[in-house]
């Protein structure tokens, strides 16, 4: 039995330092499988907690030189199932705590620390700073150390002596020593990191080629002075520095989407114990304590409205852009904010049980996950790395043979060695899957992974559940046929039958004629003819609504209305048939209605190229109504709930790479026979759990959104994997002399680092294009819920 736990890691400066925590974590007893991402700093790690713990993973990732908190979780989470640690841990805000009982002063215990927004030990932003200030040093002294090298002073004609009477050498080493040992220290600290995990990584060759060029150049100078070349390796430094600087920056602009998911709940949270009100910390906040949560505030956990109506702004948890009311009764979710009444809702779920935690922790996963594309590029980097060592050590050794002296053929190794550098390669598809999965949480559509990322992309069939799917799973009015009088009196001598009564129609009919602002007659009498209908006195007149059996028993003639509810019950619609005193006067038409947005979707994956397929267990007329309705190319019909997952192969089999979007238990044999499953958000929780893609809204409009996310990721992917590979392709040969005889082009190591560096920038500002993505959006909300059809006769 495994579980799966998302780590705080922080320190990991470099693209490539994710290898050395998945190489040793893989080498750990129990651990099955690990993820790191350098752009989000946390860590994915399935293990089994029988064998080892969180506390003991975390121990390991600090083992390796990286600061690790214990689990990525948002501030307000409290996790009562926290493990004990020894190890002593700096204070961090919204630290775990113990169980306590209502109104107790939470007391903190020596347990593990969380990972709260993964803001624990050096941030994303405290580590571009730290790059920067690294950079900005190396830069101030590579100027002097350039004007005072031999390249310096030939190119530039400069002339003025070395201070103190120096020679030029060891005035430049002087300089460097600051460039070395603290601008790029961090390369030699990653080289040891690296090698001390059994990999090989983009740090190892940054650290060979400044290494080898300056302990060359002091060898040169504690030996009586000579040609150096300080400058090389400063300028190396330094441009190495300034493109993981802009790197670093724009990383953190891949991660804004789950920063502001952390950033949601409140921190404080106010409670109502012992008819007083108290604020505390929402990570304070158990199951059962009721909240007054006033106008304007946030929702600190998840929760039932046991008091009040409001309405309550869901968009930035489940991307839902209107409000939606809440009444008692009403489930309310954690970070949402309450607009306009007073509620006292009652704590259902906290910690990481809360919709908020649960969507953070799948972004996570999601985002650490990685894409077939990307384990081929994590084992191309590695074998690269060793192309470039090998690679580097034959140019050095062919260009001495040659006659080239050591010095010019150490500068074409160092260059070879700089220029082969993959962390472009590194970067190429975690930077957008980052981008993708945070474009697709803010619109509340949720990939578990990056396969489901990658999926979506080539999906081209869309098969549909109708029932919760593409409609709303509950009936509602479509038409009404009067004769003899008026649509107001006939639909306020039905409301009153149908308030007595349980039937689902009976409660649609009630809400149509309310909504229309009819209310119901008075009703003195009512009886329930099971299986039929009802029959009630009303304002002093026998009211019949039922089926035709029942008008059969009741003897009423329905002759003229006959041929109009055949029509209804021929499309589908579930005809119901009102008498007055013994006289037919109405039929009114009901059916599960399609969503609002159900045209839309449908629509938008016509535009994408996209066959749509409805399944239903509906009756064929039931089924080609809806299907008619939103332009539904194929309609599979009176399907069971176990047949499902075996219509899906046969889509499969023809060649169709098939999503299946679904709600329900019945549903998840086929969502996971399909190529990508979807669940709806509101369904259940055997649906969503199956599925590979997750809509919080419910809207199947988000389905042709999650597909062009997948496509524009896809794109950006193998965007930046040929950029990557057609990079070295043509590098490696340039930075290895081979036209040099030809054309004389030579490039030196400071130009080989800024053309690295300038590389994996690309691939980042590359996969950041990706934010203006164009997706479709739902259409006007006063379009939504008016009846197909209303006809009256008289």
């Amino acid at each position: 039995m495994t579980t799966t736990v998302v780590l705080d890691v922080h320190g990991l400066t470099w693209a490539s330092s994710a290898t050395v925590i998945e190489s040793t974590l893989l080498r750990r007893p129990g651990v099955s499988a690990v993820q790191a991402n350098a752009v989000s700093q946390t860590a994915t790690v399935v293990y089994d907690p029988s064998i080892t713990s969180v506390a003991a993973l975390s121990e390991w990732v600090r083992d390796c030189g990286f600061h690790c908190s214990g689990r990525s979780v948002p501030d307000h989470v409290c996790d009562p199932m926290s493990e004990p640690t020894d190890r002593p841990t700096q204070h961090v805000a919204g630290v775990e705590h113990g169980p306590h009982a209502h109104g107790a002063t939470p007391q903190r215990a020596p347990q593990e620390v969380m990972g709260h927004g993964g803001h624990a030990g050096m941030s994303m932003d405290a580590m571009v700073r730290d790059m920067r200030n690294r950079f900005l040093v190396a830069l101030v002294l590579s100027i002097p150390i350039m004007l005072w090298s031999p390249m310096g002073r030939d190119m530039f004609g400069f002339t003025v002596a070395a201070p103190f009477g120096m020679r030029d050498d060891v005035f430049t080493l002087l300089l460097s020593l600051p460039v070395v040992f603290y601008s790029g220290w961090i390369f030699f600290d990653g080289a040891w990191r690296a090698l001390r995990a059994r990999t090989l990584d983009m740090m190892v060759l940054v650290a060979v080629a400044v290494g080898a060029g300056w302990l060359y150049s002091v060898g040169v100078t504690l030996t009586g002075g000579g040609d150096v070349f300080y400058e090389a390796a400063a300028v190396l430094t330094t441009f190495v520095l300034l493109g993981h600087w802009f790197e670093m920056r724009a990383r953190g602009g891949a991660n804004e989407a789950i920063r502001t998911l952390l950033e949601l709940a409140p921190p404080m949270a106010v409670v109502v114990r012992e008819g007083e009100t108290v604020e505390i910390p929402t990570a304070d906040v158990l199951a059962g304590d009721l909240l007054l949560i006033r106008p304007g505030a946030k929702i600190p956990v998840d929760g039932t409205v046991e008091d009040g109506i409001s309405e309550v702004d869901e968009s930035m948890v489940t991307g839902e852009s209107l409000p939606v009311h809440k009444s008692e009764g009403s489930a309310v979710i954690g970070a949402s904010i309450n607009t306009t009444g007073t509620l006292r809702v009652r704590a259902t779920k906290v910690g990481s049980d809360t919709v908020l935690a649960q969507i953070v922790a799948m972004v996570q996963e999601a985002q650490n996950s990685k894409a077939p594309g990307q384990r081929l590029a994590d084992r191309a980097a590695f074998w690269l790395v060793l192309v470039a060592l090998v690679g580097g050590t034959a140019t050095f050794l062919v260009w001495w043979a040659v006659g080239a002296g050591v010095q010019a053929a150490l500068l074409f190794a160092i260059t070879v060695v700089v220029i082969t550098c993959p962390d472009a390669l590194g970067l190429a598809t975690p930077t957008a899957i980052m981008v993708g999965t945070g474009l697709g949480a803010k619109r509340g559509v949720l990939f578990k992974n990056a396969t489901a990322l990658e999926t979506s992309a080539r999906i081209d069939t869309v098969v549909m559940d109708k029932t919760g799917t593409l409609t709303k799973g509950e009936p509602e009015v479509t038409d009404l046929v009067v004769q003899g009088m008026s649509e107001e009196e006939l639909l306020a001598l039905v409301a009153a039958v149908e308030t007595e009564s349980e039937h689902p129609l009976a409660a649609a009919i009630v809400r149509y004629a309310v909504d229309r602002g009819i209310s119901p007659a008075q009703l003195t009498s009512f009886r329930n003819v099971p299986g039929q209908g009802a029959i009630a006195t009303v304002a002093g007149r026998k009211v019949a609504v039922g089926n035709r059996k029942l008008m059969l028993e009741e003897e009423v003639d329905f002759a003229d209305m006959m041929v109009r509810r055949d029509e209804l019950a021929a499309t589908g619609r579930t005809a119901v048939l009102v008498s007055v005193d013994g006289h037919g006067v109405g039929v009114v038409a009901l059916a599960d209605a399609a969503r609002e947005t159900s045209a839309a979707a449908v629509t938008a994956l016509h535009e994408l190229d996209v066959q749509v397929v409805m399944l239903s267990g509906d009756n064929q007329a039931t089924a080609a109504r809806i299907a008619d309705q939103l332009g539904i190319d194929t309609v599979i019909a009176e399907v069971l709930p176990g047949d499902k997952a075996a219509k899906i192969a046969q889509l499969q089999q023809q060649g169709k790479k098939a999503a299946m979007v679904g709600d329900g238990v019945n549903d998840a044999p086929a969502l996971a026979q399909a190529d990508l499953g979807v669940a709806i958000g509101a369904g259940t929780d055997v649906a969503i759990e199956t599925a590979d893609l997750v809509l919080m809204r419910s809207d199947p409009l988000d389905v042709p959104i999650a597909l062009r996310i997948g496509r524009g990721t896809l794109r950006k992917m193998r965007q930046n994997l040929g950029w990557a590979v057609g990079y070295n392709v043509i590098a490696l040969p340039i930075a290895a002399g081979v036209f040099q005889p030809l054309f004389g082009l030579v490039l030196r190591p400071e130009i080989a680092a800024l053309s690295m560096s300038g590389s994996s920038l690309i691939v980042a500002v590359n996969a950041l294009m990706l934010k203006r993505l164009k997706l479709p959006s739902p259409p006007p909300a006063d379009s939504a819920g008016a009846p197909e059809h209303v006809e009256m006769r008289t």
